[in-house]
Order: structure tokens, then sequence, then C-alpha cells
């Protein structure tokens, strides 16, 4: 019988003594509505045990997936309270814990296969806030909508109709690029390049986290959103640049709510811009000619520059419990990666089915596809030997790497959810010379 490391019996017995937790909700301040929560209380906690089988590989690099036979796992538990300070403020706590094992040292892929995962991943439990922003809302007219008590969302109602402001520490994916079939790697698909736009490099420290500002205005339909955010001091790292005027992350989207053969659905229009001191594949490239060495990114951070790009955003209902998806993106492919995923254009789509229609309402099944590519520029850094955040195999036979996972979500008992997931990967990291890949996962996720 194969046993399970001790550090990972700790994270499923964190796991088991969270199931005995409870909701907690307190009653409306004066001046809400009768069904508002003045506070409330919200937990979850996801483990993730994945492995891949061994593949064929005609070379490997410092940054390669092994193509041997791994195994893996991931444990994150999260806090969510709320309280509503005034009637129209909103203040958010998240306290975290995590501890992972990831796959080849989370290197060797353009889309990763476990959106827990985080860069400087450690096998011990470690505490984190993850989120402590505030909430203002004013100008409120129109229709209201009731607000069902969640996570980081307070029971009440909005006005179709309001300008609603957020400060403080968050991910900038909780507001910007949502989708409600493809955003959540604790229920949903599981792949980075699915839980948002894989071009979509936005500011975030090493575990997915920073600080911001955004405003949003909401008009019946329509919604426009604005945020800038602090990005990370160096590529992926944990310390966070508080020269926000200096360096940042800027995003605008635009939403339309509207309904296709009555039903609702939601299409998205995201622009970025970050700057940082970030290197540039061609920089590293002219170095390398010059000096007749390796390119590397490391010898041309020497300045700041600018890195943008846009994403296409969509969510369809078709049907009762069937819901689809399509996102796009692109970046410039000028620069490195700084915070997200080794991803210059991408496409996605897929769809998520409720089991009512088979008598289980609240399992869901996910069937979606990714094809990811990169910039010219980098795959000529890549092919000289390159090594950048995630990739590199020393050399580069250049292919879209293309991605399938598929999920069966099981409510196993009140609050507790089984999830089987499979992926399959041709071409990891663009390289033809690797792969095809398979990966396989057991996802035990509850929350209260």
């Amino acid at each position: 019988m194969h046993k399970i490391p001790s550090q990972r019996r700790r994270a499923l017995a964190s796991m088991v003594a969270l199931c005995g937790c409870i909701t907690f909700t307190g009653e409306a301040l004066a001046g809400q509505d009768a069904g508002s929560e003045s506070w409330n209380a919200k937990f979850q906690a996801t483990y993730i045990w994945q492995a891949k089988n061994a593949f064929a590989a005609a070379y490997s690099g410092p940054n390669s997936l092994s193509p041997a036979h791994e195994k893996s796992y991931s444990f994150t538990s999260t806090a969510f309270f709320g309280f509503r300070p005034w009637p129209a403020g909103e203040l958010y706590f998240n306290p975290e814990v995590a501890q992972e094992a990831p796959l080849s040292n989370l290197t060797g892929l353009g889309g990763f296969t476990n959106g827990e995962m985080a860069r400087g991943a450690s096998t011990t439990l470690k505490f984190n806030v993850a989120r402590f922003f505030l909430r203002q809302t004013w100008g409120e007219e129109g229709e209201r909508t009731v607000v069902e008590s969640g996570q980081n969302q307070l029971a009440g109602s909005v006005a179709a109709r309001r300008w609603v402001f957020t400060a403080g520490k968050l991910a900038v994916t909780d507001i910007f690029d949502a989708n409600a079939y493809s955003h959540d790697p604790r229920t949903q698909f599981m792949n980075w390049a699915l839980m948002a736009n894989g071009a979509y490099d936005y500011p975030a420290d090493a575990k997915g986290y920073t600080w911001g500002t955004v405003l949003e205005w909401y008009h019946d339909a329509w919604a426009v959103r604005a945020g800038r955010f602090m990005q990370p001091k160096d590529p992926n790292g944990l310390p966070i640049d508080t020269r926000i005027f200096e360096h940042y992350g800027d995003q605008v989207e635009l939403e339309h709510a509207h309904k296709a053969l009555g039903h609702p659905g939601k299409l998205r229009l995201l622009v970025f811009r970050g700057r940082a001191k970030m290197s540039r594949f061609q920089d590293a490239l002219d170095v390398a000619a010059t000096t007749g060495t390796t390119p590397h990114l490391d010898a041309v951070r020497w300045r700041e520059h600018h890195k943008t790009g846009w994403g296409l955003n969509i969510e369809q209902e078709v049907a009762s419990g069937v819901g689809v998806f399509v996102r796009a993106s692109r970046s410039d492919g000028k620069t490195e990666t700084y915070a997200f995923t080794e991803i210059d254009n991408t496409v996605s789509g897929g769809a998520l089915v409720q089991g009512q229609a088979w008598g289980r309402e609240q399992d869901v099944v996910g069937v979606a596809a990714v094809r990811n590519g990169i910039s010219g520029q980098r795959q000529a850094y890549l092919a000289r030997g390159g090594i950048s955040a995630f990739i590199g195999d020393g050399s580069l036979e250049y292919r879209c790497e293309k991605i399938t996972e598929v999920f069966y979500s099981w409510a196993a008992v009140r609050h507790v959810w089984l999830t089987f997931d499979w992926q399959h990967v041709e071409h990891p990291a663009y390289n033809a010379s690797r792969g095809p890949v398979n990966f396989f996962a057991v996802r035990l996720h509850s929350e209260f």
C-alpha cells in the first residue's frame, strides 16, 4: 500500500478538521435591506493529488518538465471573513495556509496543470494573508438584484446603476477576467490557462496576490472597471514593489451582460499594460550574439519596459445547467513573463454541464481545450538555449502547446466534492521534441 508522507497526512488532517466548521452570518445593519448581512464567515479547503506518466523526450534542459513518472500534491485552506462597517461599505480579510510539492519544480509547461500551485512552493504548511481589502459602493439607482451570502460577498442587494471602489490586497483576477464556467481551479478546471486568459500577465506576487485599487461603474447591462496594482520586485518573486507610480500593472475591462434565446451570458474585453524593470528577448539575443554566449534574461534586466496585451472573454448559458465559454488573449511577446504564465497568445474554450440531467444536480462535468503559443522573439531565445522563469529545454522545435482537460466533480456528501481530472498536453513548453504527456488528478474540496 502506498504510504502518504507525513506532510501530506498533516494537510489532510487539517482539511478533515475544517469539515467540522459551520458558516456564520450576522444580522443587517440599520439602513440596510432586511436580508442583508452585517458580517459573515466562510471556509474552504482543497487538496489536489496529481501524477503524470513518463513520456518521450529527445532532450531536456534546466527548466524542462521531467520525462520521468512524477507525483505531486497541493493543499490550501482559507477563511473568508466579511464585515460591513457602515451601510455601503464592506471589509474582507482572508487568512490562508498552503502546502505544496509541484511537478518538476513547477517548470516545463506554458499552461501548468494545477492552478493551486504557486512559485516557491513549500512542503511545510505556510501562513499567508491572501486578501485584506475594503469595498465601497455609492450612487445606487435602478432595479435591485439580490446578492447571496458567499466568500468575500455579504448578502444583500445591489442596484443596476452604481459606482464601486475597491482597495487593498487581493488577486487581480478576483475582479478582472472573471468567467462563470472557467475561473476557479478549486471547483472547475485546474489548468492555469483555463483559470484566466493565459497571455494576461497580470501583476501578482509568487502566491498570486498583490495590492492595488479598482474603480467600477455599472449601468444596467454594462460595466467598466479600471485598476492599478503593484508589481513584484523581481519576476515571479514574492516581495512586492510598493513604488506603484513607477512600477505597476494597469488594466481596463469593458463588460456587457446579455441574453441569447432567453439564456444569460456576458462578454468582456480587457486591455492591460505593465511597467517594471523587465528583460526583453531581443536584448538578450543581441548581447549573446556579441559575446558568443548563451542568451540570458538576467544579463539584460537593466531598465524599465512596458508590456501590453488584450483579452476577450465570453460566457454563455445554452440550456438549463449547461454553459460554454471562449477566451482569447495576446501580449506583445517582447518582454519576459513577469508574474503569470509563459504564454504570449492563447485560445481556449469548453463547457460545464451540471448533473441534473442524470439526477445529480450538484455534480459537474467539464470539458475544455487550449491552444497556447509564444512570440517569434521568445522562440528564438529558447532555440538558442535561453532559460526563462518556467521553461527552457536547451533547444526548441517549435509547435503550439495544446491542452485538453476533462473532469467530473462528484458531490460526495454535503459541502464536500471529489473530482477526477485528466489533462493531455501535446508539445509541452512548445517543443515538438518532447511529449505528449498525460496528467491525472484527484481533488478533494470542501466549503462552508
